[in-house]
């Protein structure tokens, strides 16, 4: 889904590069309410890196087409929607730059179309099926799955019609339409899978770490002269923790470096859904060299390691660390932020 630079033209780009910096100006005044806790901020890093790890990881989903992880609803469910934009806006910042995997052009079309999108989609959906659940950790992870598969095609409605606004080639809208949505729908069954696993992960261990499962025990109500009537607010009872936050912590990033550093050989080498079809309907003839090509780092390896399997997890170990380093630094200040701005008020 990443778009590459030449794929859109440039008054279209910068209108999406406004849209995109709009939304993150948003994002970061709504990331202070959610990072109020002092435990949110390196989680939040933490998803940062680890949606940049299993985005490495492509699977196959069809003859010749892949797959890959998008993130923005697994991070809406984990540390909140305006979190969660930032979340993976880091993400693509950090691969268009470091590994040219995304044109630094189109950075407002893939800040529109991975972390906006699927983001605020996702979260919707999710909500919505609360609302109609029961209110347990099983209804929280049932409900990712599906915020999760809605989302993946609905960044593929979007890149379409960005697509015929301005898109640089004559291809048929129709055709584009049909191929984007029909094998992105596909994805969205292996993006709902990894989104409920984790989710269901962290709930089944720190329910309380996770912004989605919040508020999810409803007060216990007594009948009274034949009515139903809330017993008095108390205090809530801590949460039984079966691992500690460092615990999760050292955990999530261990695992996150193991699949960049390790797992990530054997992801499947075909292209993903984008690329696939941009080839097969020509949406690819006017691409750009990436200005980043000659990056140290450019196409997830390291320049100058002859060995591929070397190359790749060497990049892919420094990519989850300069992720969570730069994640972590950004909700750290916006944390900051949040803790000043009453002082300066």
């Amino acid at each position: 889904m990443h778009v590459p630079d030449g794929f859109i033209n440039a008054p279209t780009s910068a209108v999406t590069g406004v849209v995109a910096a709009g939304a993150l100006a948003v994002s970061l005044r709504g990331a202070r309410r959610e990072l109020g806790e002092e435990r949110a901020a390196p989680l939040a890093g933490l998803v940062a890196a680890f949606i940049f790890a299993v985005q490495m990881l492509n699977f196959p989903v069809a003859a010749g087409t892949s797959g890959h992880l998008l993130g923005g609803a697994l991070a809406a469910i984990l540390v909140g929607p305006y979190t969660a934009v930032l979340c993976v806006s880091v993400v693509l910042l950090m691969q268009g730059v470091l590994f040219a995997d995304g044109g630094l052009t189109a950075l407002g079309v893939n800040i529109t179309d991975m972390a906006i999108t699927t983001t605020v989609v996702s979260y919707a959906v999710f909500r919505g099926l609360l609302a109609l659940l029961p209110r347990t950790r099983r209804s929280v992870t049932a409900a990712s799955f599906v915020a999760a598969l809605v989302s993946v095609p609905a960044a593929a409605v979007v890149f379409t019609l960005i697509y015929a606004i301005g898109g640089t080639t004559n291809v048929s809208l129709g055709k584009v339409a049909t191929a984007m949505i029909g094998v992105h729908v596909l994805i969205g069954i292996g993006e709902a899978v990894i989104t409920a696993l984790t989710v269901g992960a962290v709930v089944a261990v720190r329910p309380d770490l996770v912004y989605g499962a919040r508020g999810l025990r409803q007060r216990l109500q007594l009948r009274v002269n034949g009515e139903l009537v809330d017993t008095p607010a108390a205090t809530p009872a801590p949460v039984a923790a079966r691992a500690s936050r460092r615990t999760l912590w050292i955990t999530g990033l261990v695992t996150s470096l193991v699949l960049a550093g390790f797992v990530s050989f054997y992801a499947s080498a075909n292209p993903d859904g984008l690329e696939k079809v941009a080839h097969d309907q020509g949406i690819d003839q006017k691409a750009e060299r990436h200005a980043s090509a000659d990056s140290p780092l450019a196409d997830y390896g390291v320049k100058d390691v002859s060995d591929a399997r070397l190359s790749g997890g060497l990049a892919g170990v420094i990519g989850v660390g300069v992720t969570v380093a730069a994640g972590s630094a950004v909700f750290w200040a916006v944390r900051r932020r949040r803790e000043t701005a009453p002082a300066e008020a």
